[in-house]
C-alpha cells in the first residue's frame, strides 16, 4: 500500500510538472499562434473586412507594444464579422435585387480569350456587391462562420492563458522570469554540462542564437513557394542584408526591413482583395492594346485579376517571414542587455573569435568525455564534409550551368578543405561567404528565369530549346499551363526535377557551417588539425618500426630454430659416431677365426669401400636408430604457443559446459570466475591505472561480472520464492543462460575486433597524446638549442630492432598485424583511447615527441605499444576520455570496434568502391582507376603514396565534371531517338566512353569521392599522409650510386629543378623500408614539423639535397619558381656579352644550337621524369630490404576456385548463342562449348602458374604475371567479351561476379608481391591453427579428387629437396594425420568431459539414433524407393501409340493397325467400377485390379480393318495355299502388339511389346478355311479360337504381357476372333486390292473394333529416372553394397591404426615435421635427410613412439 502511495504521489508530481511546462510554453508562444491563425483565416477569404485583421496583426508583430491592443480590437472586429455574416443569412436580405450583371466585352475590346471571358468573375454570373466586403449567402450558417468562431475561441483562450499564469505566479509568490524562456535553469553556463542541458538550452535560446539564419531561410522559403515577380524584391533585400556580413551592420537596417515586410504584406493582401467586381470595370492590363499581357504573365506578375485571381494562401509564408523578422528585431535589442548576455551568452560574430580574449571560453571537446562531446565532434569537425556532400548533390540533381558551379565549388573546398580549416578565420569566412552569395545568386536567378519557364515556355520550346537545357528551366508552380500542351518530343522539359528545393537545403547547411566557423568551439578543431598537420609522417614512422620489429622477431625465431636443429643434429651425429664405433669394436670381437673367411670379408669390405667411398642417400634415409631419441638437457621440446597463453572462457566453451553439466551450474561457475578476474583487474588497475591491455578485456569482464552478480541475486530470489515448480525454474535458468551466452558471444566478437585493430589503437593513442602536447606547448626542454641536440641524439637511437614485447608477440598480432599494416590503409579511428585531442590554439608548437625524454636506450626503434608503456606522465583529460569510452554499453562498444576495423582498412573500402563503380558503369573513363589501383596503389611499398591518392581524387573530380558536361540535352547523341536506337549496343560511343546521358550518372562517383576524402582525412589524422619523415641524405647511398647520381646531374643539369617538381616523392617508399641499418643520420628521423602549412618551420628543409626528396610541397614549389628562371637565364646573359663582338651568322648558329640544346634537355628531362620514378617504383618492389613477409596464397587459390565454379555454372554468359544451354546438357551430348573450354583452360593454367611462382618464391615473375593479367583481363572483360556476347558488361551479371572475384585475387596478389613471399611456405595453410573449423576444412580439402596429389606433386617438382616423390608423399601423409590428431587433442583440452560421467541420452539417441535410422534406410532403400515410385511419386504415362500386327508363318503380315491418342480413351470411374463388379468373385483378379486406379487404365479401340493393303506376290500366295493344305508341319498364327510412350513425362523405356502365338496343326480346320479364303471358294469369315488377349499390362520395362489373372484357364480365356479377306476391284490398277478384316467372334455391338484394355504401371518422374532404371536388384547391388562397404571401413580394422592414431601428445612429431619443412626451406638438405630418417624410424619403432608421444610434464 505504501508503495502504491509513493507511486501515485510521484505520478501526481510528474503530471503537475507537465501541466506547468505546457502552460509556460503557451504563455510564451500563444500570441504567435493567435496571429498565425487569424491571418490564415483572413487569407482563406480575401475581403475588405478581413483586411482589418491583416493590418492589425501585420503591425502588431514587429511593434510588440501594439499586440495587446491588436488582440482586443481583433476580438471586437471578429464579433462584428460574425454578426454581419449571420445577419446576411436572413431571408429579408435578397442579393438578387441589387446584384449587377456585367456585360461581356467585345473581342476587340479585351485581351481575354473567349473561354477566359466565360470563366471571369465579372461575366460568369451576376455579381453580389456584398461578397467584396466578405459576406455572402450560404446553405449552413455554422459552416460559414466556423473559421471566425475558432478565431474568437483562440482569442479567448489567449486571455485565459495570461490570466492563468498571473494567478500561478501569485500562488507561487514569485514574479515571472525576467527572460522569456521555458527552462530558467538552463543558461550558457550549464550548456556544456551534458546532452540534456544542451537540449534545454537550445529550446530556450535557439532563436536568440540562430534567429538571423532562420529569417534568411524563411526568405528563401518565400521565394521557393512563390517564384513570381514580387519575390524578386525579397531576393534583393536578402542580398542587401547578407552583403553587410557583420551582425552589427545588419541590425542597423533591420527595423527598415521589418517595416518593409509590414507594408509589403498589406500591399499584397490588397492586391488579392482587388477592386469591387460590382463596379463592372476590368483591370487595365485586360484592355486590348498593342502589348498583349496574357493570363500567365498576369499570374507571374501577381496582379489583381478577375480571371487569374492571385493565390492569397501563398502569403502565409510572407507572414511567417514577418513573424521571424519581428522576433529577430527583438533579439537585436535584447542581445545588448546584460541579463541576456549572462543567461543566453553573447551573440558575437567576430571573424577572429580570439581577438582580445585571454583564453577560449568553450571547453575542449576533442577528447570525447561525454555524449555531448560526441555530438560536438559530429557538428564541429564533420559537418563541413557533410555540407560539401549536400553542395555536390545540389549541383548533381539538375543538369544546368548553375549545377556545374556548385560542383566546381564543392571540388575546390574538398581538395583544399583541410588547409582551409587551418587558415585564419577571416580568410576562411571570405571564401565561405562567396559560396553563400553564389547560392543566393542562383536562387534569385532561377526566380527571374521562371518567367521563361512559366510564361513563355511554348516560345522557348520552339526557338530556344538549348536555353531550357542549359539552365534546366521548368516551372515549379502549378497553374501556368497544361502539362499535356507542352509535351514536345524534340524539346522535352526536365519535369521530375525540383526547383530550388535543393538550393534551399544547401543554403540552410551553408549558413549552419558559417556559424560553426564563427564559434569558439571550432578553434579546438582548428588547433587539432594544425597539430595533425605537423604529424604528417609520424604515424608512418610508428608503423614502420612495428614492421621492422615483427620482421626481426620472425627472423630471430627462425634463426633460433635452425640453430637448435643444427645443435641437435650435431649431438645426434656424435652419438651416431659413438654408436658406429661401438658396432665396429663388437664386429672385431666377433670376427671369424677361419683365415679364408677373414680374407673374404676383407675383399668384400674393400670392394664396398671402392664402390661406396661415401655414405649414400638411401643409407642415410634408413640410418635411424634409438640414439636419435635420447633426450638431454639441450633438447627440450618447446611448448606450443596455444598452451602457454591462459585463455578466457569463450562462448562455445560456456555452451559446452552447460551441455555437460547444466545451465545453472555453468552460470555459477562463470560468475565465480568473473569475480576472480575482476579482483585481479582491480589489483592491476591500482598498480597500473592506464594499462592499455586491460581495455580490451577487463572492461568486458567487469560488466559481465556485474551483470552476472545481478542475475545470480535475482536467481536466488526466484529460487527462494519458488513453490516447488522445478520445471519453471529450469526454463528460467535456461533463458538466463541463453542471455548470458549471447552477451558472451557479443563480448568475444568485440574483443576479437579490438585485437585486430590493437596496433591502430596504440598508434592513435600515441598520436593523440603528442597532439595534446603540441597544442598545449608542453616542453621539457630548457631551450630550443638543447631540444635540437636531443632530437639528433634520439634519432640515432631509433633504428635497431628490439625483441617484441608481450603485446606484439601475441599470436594474433604475429600475422594479422603485419597483414593489416600493409594491406589496409593505416588509418585508425577513435576507439576507447584513440580520440582526438586539442585545446587552446598556440602559435609556437613544440615538435618533439615527449616519449623520447624518459629513457634513452641505445639503438632502439620503439613501437606505439612501447611508447605507451614508457610515457613519463599522464594526461587527465585523455584518461577521462578513455574511461568514458570504456564505460559504454556492449552495443556501442561493438559499433566502435566495427568502425575501427572500417577505418583501419579504409584503403580497402576505397578500392572496393572504385571497383564497384567500374562494375556498374563499365566504361573507358571508369577503367583507368581500377588499373591504377592494381598496378600502382596496391604495389606501392609499404603503402600508396600521397601522389596516388591525389591522382585518384583529382581524376574522379575531372571525371564527374566531364560526365556532367555531356549530360546536357542539346548534344545530338543525347536525343531520345538516339538513346532508344542504341539502347542495348555495348559499343555506342558515349556509352563505352562513359559519357552517356543517364539518370544515375554520378551516384557511384559521389560515393567514390566521399570515401576517398574520408580516407585522406584518416591518413592526415594518423600521420600517414606524408611518407617522408625519415629522410636519408645522399651520403647514405653506396659510392657507386653516388657517382651515378653525379653523372646524372651533369647529364640533366638543365632539368634538375623540373625533375624535383615532377617526381612523386620518388624514394619515400624505398627509404621508409630500407634505412641504413647501422648508422642512420640525423635527417633520417628528424620529421618535418608542419609539412602542409606555410609557417616558418619549413625552413629546415632547405638543407636537404636529395634530388628526389622534399620536405614541404609549398617550399619546393617556391624553390622551383625561383630556381627555374635563374637556370634558364644564365646562358642568354653570357651569349649577349659575346654577341657584341661576333658576326650575326655566328649568332644565329649559336641560337640554333641553344634551341637544339634546350629541346634535347627538355626531352631528356621528360624521359627522366617518366623513366626514373617508374624504375625506382619497380626497384622498390623487388629489392625492399624490410618486408613484412606474409602468405596469402591460400586466399588467392580460394578466389581462383570461386572463379572456376562461376565459369562452370555460368559459362553461357561468356558466349554469344549459348545463353539458352546449360552445362549438364551440353556435356551429356558430348559437346563442349568453345567459350567454356577457353575460359576453363585459361583459369586452370593461371592457377598452375601461380602455384609454380609461389613455390619458387619469384617476386619478379609474380610481378610480370600480375601486370599481364591485369591488362589482359580488363581488355577481355570490357572490350572483347561485350563484342563476343553482344551484351553490355554491366548487364552480364555472371561476368560481373567473375570480375569482382578476380579483383579480390588481384588485391591479394598485389599484397603478396608487396610483402614478399615468406621463408616457410610448405605445409598446408589450413594446418596453421588447431580447431574444429580448420579440421573440417582440411578434411574437405583432402576429399576433393586429385587435389591433394596434384598439390603434392607440384610442390615436389618446384621445391629443392633430396627426397623422392614417394618419400615426399610419406611425409605429407604423416603430417596430415598428425594434424588431425593434434586437433582432436586440442578439442579435448578446450571442452573437457568430467571423469566417470555417462553419456547423455540426447547424445545417444541423437547421434546413435540417427546412425541406426540411416543404416535402416540404406538397407531398405531399394524396396522403399521402388514402392514410392510406383505409388506416391510415380507418374502415369499412357501410351501414345498402340500397334497390332497378325502374321501367318513367315509371310507378309495379314493385318497391321495403329491407333493414336484420339482412339486411346482413359478409363472413367464408372468403367472402373464395372470392371470391379465383373471380377468381384475372382479374388486373384481383384488383387491385380486394386493395384491400379482408374487413371492408370486406358482402352485402345483398334479398327477391325487392316490399315494397309495385303501386298503378297502371286508365287508367295501359291506357296502359302500349298503350305496350308498339304504341309505336314505346324504353322504359326502370331498376334504382335507394341505400345509407344512419351519419355518426356517419365520412365526409361520408350517401347513395350509382346506377342501371342497359336500353333495350327496339319489337320486343324482353321488351315483349310484360310486356304479356302485365299482360293476364293469361301466367303464366310474364318473362326480362330483364343486369339485376342483383351487385357494387357504395360509395365515400366519392355515386356507387355497379357494379364493372366483376368482370364479363365490362362490362354484359353483369350477372345475368339473371325478373320475375313476383303476384295475390291480397283479402277486404276489391274486386278483387285485385298485386305484382311478381324473382329471379335459372337460380338453384339461395335464388331468392327477390337477393344484392348491396357493397365499402365506408374513410371518414375524424369528427375528419378536414373535410379529407378536400376530396379530393386540393381539398386541393392550398386548402392547398398557400395555404401555398406564404405560404412564397414569406418567400423572395421580400427585396432590396426590404434598405434598411430591414439597418440596422447602429437606435439613432438608435429614439430619434427615442421623441422623437416624448415630445413628444406633454408637449404639444409643433409639435415632434411637425417630428420626424415628419424621420422621413419619413429614410425618403425612402437617403443620409441610411446616414449615420444607421452603427455608433457608441465611441472
Amino acid at each position: 500500500m505504501d508503495r502504491l502511495m509513493v507511486l501515485s504521489r510521484k505520478f501526481s508530481d510528474t503530471l503537475t510538472h507537465v501541466q506547468s511546462f505546457i502552460w509556460r510554453v503557451l504563455e510564451l508562444h500563444i500570441v504567435k499562434i493567435v496571429a498565425f491563425f487569424v491571418v490564415w483565416v483572413a487569407l482563406l477569404e480575401p475581403s475588405a473586412m478581413n483586411l482589418v485583421l491583416v493590418v492589425l496583426w501585420s503591425f502588431a508583430m514587429p511593434y510588440g507594444r501594439f499586440r495587446a491592443m491588436a488582440s482586443c480590437l481583433s476580438t471586437i472586429w471578429v464579433c462584428v464579422i460574425i454578426v454581419c455574416k449571420m445577419l446576411y443569412q436572413l431571408s429579408v436580405v435578397n442579393p438578387a435585387e441589387y446584384s449587377n450583371n456585367c456585360t461581356a466585352p467585345m473581342v476587340n475590346e479585351t485581351s481575354l480569350e473567349p473561354d477566359e471571358v466565360l470563366n471571369s468573375t465579372l461575366y460568369r454570373a451576376s455579381v453580389d456587391p456584398a461578397s467584396w466586403f466578405g459576406v455572402r449567402k450560404d446553405d449552413t450558417v455554422l459552416g460559414y462562420v466556423k473559421d471566425h468562431l475558432l478565431v474568437l475561441m483562440l482569442l479567448v483562450f489567449e486571455a485565459t492563458v495570461y490570466r492563468h499564469q498571473i494567478h500561478h505566479y501569485r500562488q507561487q509568490q514569485r514574479s515571472p522570469p525576467p527572460i522569456p524562456v521555458i527552462f530558467p535553469q538552463a543558461t550558457r553556463d550549464t550548456l556544456d554540462q551534458g546532452l540534456l542541458h544542451c537540449i534545454k538550452y537550445m529550446l530556450n535560446y535557439s532563436f536568440y542564437k540562430f534567429g538571423l539564419e532562420i529569417c534568411f531561410l524563411m526568405t528563401v522559403n518565400v521565394i521557393g513557394q512563390r517564384m513570381n515577380f514580387l519575390v524578386i524584391i525579397h531576393g534583393c533585400w536578402l542580398v542587401a542584408i547578407m552583403v553587410r556580413r557583420r551582425r552589427a551592420n545588419i541590425a542597423t537596417i533591420w527595423s527598415k526591413y521589418c517595416l518593409f515586410l509590414v507594408v509589403f504584406m498589406i500591399y499584397q493582401y490588397v492586391l488579392c482583395v482587388g477592386i469591387p467586381p460590382a463596379l463592372c470595370i476590368d483591370y487595365p492590363w485586360r484592355w486590348r492594346s498593342t502589348v498583349t499581357i496574357h493570363s500567365a504573365l498576369v499570374k507571374w506578375m501577381y496582379l489583381p485579376d478577375f480571371y487569374t485571381v492571385p493565390n492569397s494562401k501563398n502569403l502565409i509564408s510572407d507572414f511567417l517571414l514577418l513573424m521571424c523578422a519581428s522576433q529577430q528585431w527583438t533579439v537585436f535589442d535584447n542581445e545588448k542587455k546584460e541579463e541576456w548576455m549572462v543567461m543566453g551568452g553573447e551573440n558575437r560574430d567576430n571573424p577572429d573569435p580570439m581577438e582580445n580574449m585571454l583564453f577560449n571560453p568553450a571547453p575542449n571537446f576533442i577528447n570525447c568525455r561525454s555524449y555531448l562531446d560526441m555530438a560536438k565532434i559530429l557538428v564541429f569537425r564533420y559537418m563541413f564534409w557533410f555540407v560539401l556532400s549536400v553542395v555536390f548533390v545540389t549541383g548533381a540533381t539538375r543538369i544546368s550551368v548553375f549545377g556545374l558551379g556548385y560542383l566546381m565549388a564543392c571540388f575546390f573546398f574538398l581538395l583544399f578543405g583541410t588547409k582551409l580549416l587551418t587558415k585564419p578565420s577571416r580568410t576562411r569566412l571570405v571564401m565561405w561567404d562567396c559560396l553563400i552569395i553564389y547560392n543566393v545568386a542562383v536562387i534569385i536567378s532561377k526566380n527571374i528565369l521562371s518567367i521563361l519557364a512559366c510564361v513563355f515556355v511554348m516560345e522557348m520550346q520552339k526557338n530556344f530549346c538549348w536555353v531550357i537545357q542549359l539552365f534546366s528551366l521548368v516551372c515549379t508552380v502549378k497553374g501556368y499551363y497544361d502539362p499535356e500542351s507542352v509535351c514536345n518530343k524534340d524539346c522535352s522539359l526536365p519535369v521530375e526535377e525540383a526547383g530550388i528545393i535543393w538550393d534551399s537545403i544547401c543554403f540552410f547547411f551553408l549558413l549552419l557551417q558559417r556559424r560553426v566557423f564563427l564559434s569558439f568551439y571550432f578553434l579546438h578543431v582548428s588547433a587539432d588539425l594544425q597539430a595533425s598537420a605537423r604529424q604528417a609522417s609520424r604515424g608512418f614512422e610508428l608503423f614502420r618500426a612495428s614492421i621492422i620489429k615483427n620482421m626481426h622477431f620472425h627472423q630471430q625465431a627462425e634463426r633460433k630454430s635452425i640453430q637448435q636443429l643444427k645443435e641437435s643434429m650435431k649431438r645426434i651425429r656424435g652419438k651416431q659416431q659413438k654408436y658406429k664405433d661401438g658396432r665396429i669394436t663388437s664386429d672385431i670381437e666377433e670376427q671369424p677365426s677361419d683365415p679364408k673367411e677373414q680374407k673374404k670379408e676383407t675383399k668384400l669390405s674393400k670392394s664396398k669401400s671402392w664402390q661406396y667411398p661415401w655414405v649414400d642417400h638411401a643409407t642415410v634415409l634408413h640410418s635411424g636408430e634409438y640414439y636419435m631419441f635420447e633426450s638431454d638437457s639441450g633438447e627440450e621440446d618447446e611448448t606450443f604457443q596455444e598452451e602457454q597463453k591462459p585463455r578466457r572462457q569463450t562462448a562455445f566453451q560456456l555452451a559446452y559446459q552447460a551441455w555437460v553439466t547444466s545451465a545453472k551450474d555453468a552460470l555459477k561457475e562463470r560468475q565465480q570466475r568473473q569475480r576472480k578476474q575482476r579482483a585481479e583487474a582491480e589489483k592491476q588497475q591500482n598498480a597500473q591505472a592506464t594499462d592499455d591491455a586491460e581495455e580490451g578485456e577487463t572492461v568486458f569482464d567487469g560488466e559481465n561480472s556485474q551483470h552476472a552478480e545481478e542475475m545470480q541475486e535475482e536467481g536466488e530470489d526466484a529460487a527462494s520464492q519458488a513453490t516447488g515448480s522445478d520445471m519453471v525454474q529450469r526454463i528460467l535458468d535456461i533463458l538466463k543462460f541463453l542471455w548470458v551466452l549471447f552477451l558472451a558471444m557479443v563480448d568475444g566478437f568485440t574483443m576479437w575486433l579490438n585485437l585486430l585493430t590493437k596496433q591502430y589503437v596504440d598508434t592513435s593513442m600515441v598520436l593523440s597524446e603528442e597532439r595534446y602536447l603540441f597544442i598545449h606547448n608542453v616542453s621539457q626542454r630548457a631551450s630550443r638549442e638543447n631540444m635540437d641536440d636531443q632530437i639528433s641524439h634520439d634519432s640515432e637511437d631509433l633504428t635497431l630492432e628490439t625483441c617484441l614485447d608481450e603485446t606484439d608477440t601475441d599470436n594474433i598480432c604475429d600475422t594479422n598485424v603485419v597483414e593489416s599494416e600493409t594491406l589496409g590503409g593505416f588509418a585508425k579511428s577513435r576507439d576507447f583511447s584513440s580520440t582526438t585531442l586539442s585545446s587552446e590554439l598556440t602559435l609556437e608548437l613544440d615538435c618533439e615527441p615527449f616519449y623520447s625524454q624518459q629513457t634513452h636506450r641505445p639503438h632502439r626503434s620503439r613501437t606505439a605499444s612501447e611508447l605507451l608503456s614508457e610515457r613519463p606522465f599522464r594526461v587527465d583529460e585523455l584518461i577521462q576520455s578513455r574511461e568514458f569510452y570504456s564505460s559504454q554499453n556492449r552495443l556501442l562498444k561493438l559499433l566502435f570496434a566495427l568502425y575501427n576495423v572500417l577505418a583501419a582498412h579504409s584503403e580497402l573500402v576505397c578500392y572496393f568502391i572504385i571497383v564497384l563503380n567500374n562494375l556498374v558503369t563499365a566504361s573507358v573513363i571508369s577503367l583507368v582507376l581500377p588499373v591504377l589501383v592494381f598496378l600502382w596503389a596496391m604495389l606501392s611499398v609499404p603503402r600508396p603514396s600521397k601522389r596516388f591518392w591525389m591522382t585518384a581524387i583529382i581524376y574522379t573530380e575531372v571525371m564527374v565534371v566531364v560526365k556532367y558536361l555531356f549530360q546536357f540535352g542539346f548534344f545530338p547523341w543525347n536525343t531520345e531517338y538516339e538513346l532508344k536506337l542504341n539502347e542495348d549496343k555495348p559499343f555506342f560511343p558515349p556509352r563505352i566512353l562513359g559519357l552517356e546521358k543517364t539518370d544515375n550518372y554520378i551516384r557511384y562517383d559521389l560515393l567514390q569521392l566521399l570515401v576517398l576524402f574520408f580516407h585522406r582525412s584518416l591518413l592526415q589524422r594518423y600521420g600517414l599522409w606524408d611518407q617522408e619523415g625519415p629522410l636519408e641524405e645522399k651520403s647514405d647511398l653506396s659510392p657507386a650510386e653516388n657517382s651515378k647520381n653525379e653523372n646524372d646531374e651533369k647529364k640533366f643539369q638543365h632539368s634538375d629543378e623540373e625533375d624535383s617538381q615532377a617526381q612523386p616523392e620518388p624514394n619515400t617508399e624505398v627509404l621508409s623500408l630500407t634505412p641504413s641499418a647501422e648508422t642512420p643520420t640525423d635527417a633520417e628521423i628528424q620529421t618535418d614539423p608542419e609539412p602542409n602549412s606555410h609557417t616558418n618551420n619549413t625552413k629546415t628543409s632547405d638543407t636537404v639535397k636529395n634530388d628526389g626528396m622534399k620536405k614541404s610541397h609549398f617550399l619546393r614549389f617556391r624553390k622551383k619558381k625561383k630556381a627555374e628562371p635563374d637556370a634558364v637565364q644564365k646562358e642568354p646573359k653570357k651569349k649577349k656579352k659575346k654577341c657584341k663582338t661576333k658576326h650575326s651568322k655566328e649568332t644565329s648558329k649559336k641560337l640554333l644550337n641553344a634551341i637544339e640544346g634546350k629541346f634535347k634537355s627538355l626531352f631528356l628531362s621528360v624521359v627522366k621524369n617518366v623513366y626514373r620514378p617508374t624504375w625506382d617504383f619497380f626497384q622498390n618492389i623487388l629489392h625492399a630490404e624490410y618486408r613484412a613477409s606474409t602468405d596469402v596464397y591460400a586466399l588467392m587459390f580460394l578466389t581462383d576456385v570461386v572463379d572456376f565454379i562461376i565459369i562452370i555454372f555460368g559459362f553461357w554468359a561468356f558466349g554469344k548463342h549459348s545463353a539458352a544451354a546449360d552445362i549438364a546438357s551440353s556435356l551429356s551430348e558430348d559437346q563442349v562449348p568453345e567459350a567454356f573450354l577457353v575460359m576453363l583452360l585459361i583459369q586452370f593454367s593461371t592457377m598452375i602458374i601461380d602455384r609454380a611462382l609461389y613455390l619458387r618464391k619469384s617476386i619478379l615473375g609474380k610481378l610480370i604475371f600480375q601486370v599481364i593479367l591485369v591488362f589482359g583481363i580488363h581488355l577481355w572483360m570490357f572490350f572483347i567479351l561485350p563484342a563476343v556476347t553482344e551484351r553490355m558488361f554491366n548487364h552480364n551479371s555472371v561476368a560481373q561476379l567473375w570480375y569482382f572475384f578476380k579483383c579480390i585475387y588481384f588485391t591479394l596478389s598485389a599484397y603478396q608481391i608487396r610483402c614478399g613471399y615468406p621463408t616457410r611456405i610448405l605445409g598446408n595453410f589450413l594446418t596453421k591453427k588447431f580447431n574444429h573449423l580448420n579440421l573440417f576444412l582440411f578434411q574437405g580439402f583432402r576429399l576433393v579428387p586429385f587435389l591433394v596429389e596434384l598439390r603434392a606433386v607440384m610442390d615436389w617438382v618446384w621445391t629443392d629437396t633430396t627426397l623422392s616423390l614417394s618419400n615426399w608423399m610419406c611425409v605429407e601423409d604423416i603430417y596430415a594425420n598428425i594434424f588431425i590428431i593434434k586437433c582432436s587433442r586440442e578439442t579435448e583440452k578446450k571442452y573437457p568431459q568430467p571423469k566417470g560421467q555417462k553419456k547423455k541420452r540426447i547424445v545417444k539417441y541423437g547421434m546413435g539414433g540417427l546412425i541406426i535410422l540411416f543404416l535402416i534406410c540404406i538397407i531398405w532403400f531399394p524396396l522403399l524407393f521402388i514402392s514410392l515410385v510406383k505409388s506416391v511419386v510415380g507418374v502415369v504415362n499412357h501410351p501414345v501409340d498402340v500397334t497390332v500386327t497378325v502374321k501367318l508363318g513367315g509371310y507378309e503380315p495379314l493385318f497391321t493397325m495403329s491407333v493414336q491418342q484420339q482412339s486411346i480413351q482413359p478409363f472413367t470411374e464408372s468403367r472402373y467400377n464395372q470392371l470391379n463388379n465383373q471380377f468381384s468373385k475372382n479374388a486373384v483378379a481383384m488383387q491385380f485390379i486394386t493395384m491400379y486406379s482408374y487413371e492408370d487404365i486406358v482402352t485402345a479401340n483398334i479398327e477391325g480393318s487392316s490399315g494397309s493393303v495385303w501386298r503378297i506376290s502371286p508365287p508367295s500366295r501359291q506357296e502359302l495355299i500349298k503350305e496350308l493344305l498339304s504341309s505336314t508341319g505346324d504353322m504359326t498364327l502370331r498376334l504382335d502388339w507394341n505400345f509407344q510412350r512419351d519419355l518426356g513425362k517419365g520412365g526409361t523405356v520408350e517401347n513395350t511389346f509382346d506377342k501371342h502365338s497359336i500353333s495350327l496343326a496339319p489337320k486343324n480346320p482353321v488351315r483349310a478355311d484360310l486356304a479356302s479364303l485365299l482360293l476364293g471358294t469361301r466367303k464366310d469369315p474364318v473362326h480362330v479360337p483364343h486369339m485376342f488377349p483383351n487385357y494387357i499390362r504395360a509395365p515400366s520395362g519392355a515386356e507387355a504381357k497379357p494379364v493372366m489373372q483376368l482370364f479363365d484357364g490362362d490362354e484359353e480365356g483369350f477372345q475368339d476372333v473371325t478373320v475375313s479377306l476383303m476384295r475390291e476391284a480397283s479402277v486404276n490398277t489391274t486386278g483387285a486390292q485385298e485386305w484382311w478384316d478381324i473382329s471379335i467372334a459372337d460380338c453384339k455391338e461395335s464388331c468392327n473394333v477390337l477393344p484392348m484394355i491396357i493397365f499402365n504401371d506408374k513410371v518414375s518422374p524424369p528427375s528419378l529416372g536414373f535410379l529407378a532404371g536400376y530396379g530393386i536388384m540393381g539398386l541393392y547391388v550398386s548402392v547398398v553394397l557400395v555404401i555398406g562397404k564404405f560404412v564397414r571401413g569406418f567400423f572395421s580394422e580400427i585396432s590396426h591404426s590404434i598405434m598411430f592414431e591414439e597418440l596422447p601428445c602429437a606435439d613432438r612429431i608435429l614439430k619434427l615435421c615442421m623441422d623437416i619443412f624448415l630445413v628444406r626451406e633454408t637449404g639444409e638438405l643433409e639435415l632434411e635427410e637425417e630428420l626424415y630418417s628419424k621420422l621413419i624410424f619413429l614410425y618403425r619403432s612402437p617403443e620409441t613412439m610411446i616414449k615420444w608421444t607421452r603427455e608433457k610434464n608441465h611441472n
